[in-house]
């Protein structure tokens, strides 16, 4: 406990200032007793390591400070949290944990840890000095005329080298949801597939409050996103475009309790990108449902999830001025990637992203 990695004296000028306050929290799942999550916060971290102790030298790598493992054997463990300031520069603290013998028939036909509820956050009809511009509740027989369904693999898997297909077949509207599946099936080369739908040339926006409250899925290279691109995409490209991207999460090693907001654009030196993450105080995204927001003006734009917000951008320098257009939606559920990585053993399909409704407010001109 609390071990420092790195021993050799340092000029003063070149000393690392360490994590501190690392607090870890060893968590067994219920319904599988070999499945244990850890949870981890310090101050002054870049990132933390987990040694979950069945393998000695593999450990998993995190920047949100949550890790899921598998355990093969039954057994008493040691778990080791590393905080790192730099690879060789962090503290560390243990915990024990006890894995008990699991029922064979518990193996054959295991729980799913997941229990999915349509609960959740419900955000209001109106705002103040917001007037309600466009919604889709999703309660029709069949998606409106306001989508069209992007096919294939696009280029190098979408630009992040991901895994699936995306069809028309796997999305579908189910008593007022509108729902993406994703499922583990060969068709085009690819072993899964999936759906994309944008709004494009159809309904697009600039400014405004945008609201929509949404269920994840989850697991191990599960990546689902609710996000906009600047209309003039097929003009100047990505990302001369803009990118705002109002919810995206990467399944697996307990990343589903994560929320992230980015932002992406070209600056005067390159490529260039900026967002948050909010963390849940408990649960996951895929639990229930969230409302996931933007509020976007000349001046900023600022995340938020459940109305509470998480992180905001300044867009008032010229180099932001992407974000001054308009833009339309895309919702997709992508399966492995660069980011998340790709599905393993501990994926289960199919996964489904629901949506209860989409809301554009915008102040009166």
């Amino acid at each position: 406990m609390g071990v420092l990695a790195s021993c050799e004296d340092a000029p003063i000028d070149d000393v690392v200032k360490l994590p501190e306050n690392l607090a870890i929290e060893i968590v067994k799942s219920e319904s599988n007793p070999r499945v244990v999550s850890v949870n981890a916060s310090a101050d002054l971290v870049n990132f933390y390591r987990f040694y979950f102790g069945e393998n000695p030298d593999d450990f998993k790598e995190s920047t949100s400070g949550t890790a899921q493992y598998t355990y093969e054997q039954s057994g008493q463990y040691e778990i080791t949290v590393q905080a790192h300031a730099t690879s060789d520069d962090f503290i560390s603290e243990t915990g024990d944990i006890e894995i008990q013998d699991v029922n064979p028939e518990d193996e054959e036909d295991p729980e799913d840890p997941f229990e999915p509820s349509f609960e959740g956050y419900e955000s209001p009809l109106e705002y103040e000095g917001y007037e309600l511009v466009w919604q889709d509740e999703f309660e029709a027989e069949q998606l409106s005329d306001d989508y069209t369904f992007e096919i294939g693999t696009g280029s190098n898997g979408w630009g992040n080298n991901e895994s699936q297909y995306y069809r028309e077949e796997n999305t579908r509207l189910d008593e007022g949801y509108l729902v993406i599946q994703a499922k583990e099936e060969n068709f085009q080369g690819r072993e899964y597939t999936s759906s994309r739908i944008i709004t494009e040339g159809k309904k697009e926006f600039k400014y405004g409050r945008f609201d929509i409250r949404a269920r994840m899925p989850y697991g191990q290279g599960i990546w689902p996103a609710i996000w906009m691109l600047g209309s003039n995409f097929r003009q100047v490209g990505w990302p001369f475009c803009g990118e705002i991207d109002i919810m995206e999460m990467i399944g697996g090693q307990g990343r589903e309790r994560t929320v992230h907001g980015t932002v992406h654009w070209q600056s005067n030196q390159g490529y260039a990108n900026f967002g948050h993450s909010r963390n849940l105080s408990e649960g996951t995204l895929a639990d229930k449902f969230h409302v996931f927001s933007i509020i976007w003006d000349e001046n900023s734009i600022q995340w938020l999830i459940d109305d509470q917000p998480y992180g905001s951008i300044d867009t008032t320098p010229s180099h932001l001025d992407e974000f001054r257009e308009e833009f339309f939606f895309i919702f997709n559920v992508a399966v492995g990637g660069n980011w998340p990585q790709y599905p393993d053993e501990t994926t289960t399909f199919p996964q489904e992203m629901w949506i209860d409704y989409v809301r554009v407010f915008q102040q009166p001109e």
